[in-house]
């Protein structure tokens, strides 16, 4: 099954990825195939889908939500990275999960884990990576997540 036939089994439909904000880009391909993806916030229809920080005012369970909805625009921005053929994708092989956080929080990996579900859901095996989860005291927009990520992807000639 390809990796758009899963999302559309999933229900799951990747929105349009996003420009970046600032002086960067959202990915960036080396020769090699490897694919690293710009920090993604839970962007949904142009809005943020909540803010906050975890250990304050936003819950474990909303934040997990967000790391999915991270993870789902990540997935969006390697589509456009690869002009839809996301069937290129050989592996995950990193995710890094931001979180803000008072100082006293302690359930990162909890957070993370959304984002790490929603990509192993979607792409089998090879979604399977390795994850940094790193409290931070503030994130962009005043989002209680971000992810980014690192693909290894078949290169086209």
């Amino acid at each position: 099954m390809s990796i758009n036939q899963r999302l559309n089994e999933l229900g799951i439909e990747l929105p349009t990825a996003l420009a970046a904000v600032a002086n960067y880009v959202p990915t960036h391909m080396s020769q090699d195939g490897t694919l690293n993806v710009s920090g993604q916030i839970a962007f949904v229809d142009g809005t943020l889908a909540s803010q906050g920080k975890l250990g304050n005012s936003i819950s474990v369970e909303e934040a997990y939500q967000s790391a999915r909805t991270c993870a789902i625009n990540v997935l969006a921005q390697v589509s456009a990275a690869l002009d839809g053929d996301m069937d290129r994708i050989i592996s995950c092989r990193k995710l890094t999960v931001f979180v803000a956080a008072t100082p006293d929080f302690k359930e990162h990996p909890k957070v993370a884990n959304g984002a790490s579900d929603l990509i192993v859901e979607v792409l089998g095996g090879v979604g399977r990576h390795s994850r940094s989860a790193v409290g931070v005291s503030s994130l962009p927009f005043d989002a209680p997540v971000e992810v980014e990520a690192v693909f290894e992807v078949r290169t086209v000639a």
